[in-house]
């Protein structure tokens, strides 16, 4: 038979909420893959490889690491803000030049560029 033996409030509320959190994430992880289609793509031999790399690096498994870079490049579309800056910078326009040597003189001079 199952038995715990809880010392105190605090160890039945942390053991509770333990048990809310595994449950909430298992739904969760259930509702993510529920809308999901196997597909099959045919990928250069190099191109493979350099993804299973990056996808180890960031402990994460190759599917999930292809699927996240295609949906920042699908889904993930810049503001008008940011595509006047990218185009500001296409045209090699000088800006202006930016002094690192401290806080107040980085401060001053991006002011002086705006």
């Amino acid at each position: 038979m199952f038995f715990l033996d809880f010392k105190g409030s605090f160890s039945l509320l942390f053991f509770l909420i333990i048990c809310y959190t595994f449950v909430i994430q298992n739904i969760t992880i259930m509702e993510a893959t529920a809308d999901r289609k196997q597909t099959a793509f045919r990928l250069k031999a190099d191109l493979l490889n350099r993804l299973r790399i990056k996808a180890k690096k960031e402990n994460r498994s190759l599917n999930n690491y292809v699927e996240s870079v295609l949906m920042d490049v699908v889904y993930r579309t810049p503001n008008q803000e940011t595509i006047a800056a990218i185009e500001e910078a296409r045209t090699g326009k000088f800006a202006g030049r930016i002094d690192m040597t401290d806080l107040d003189s980085f401060m001053k001079s991006v002011n002086e560029i705006e």
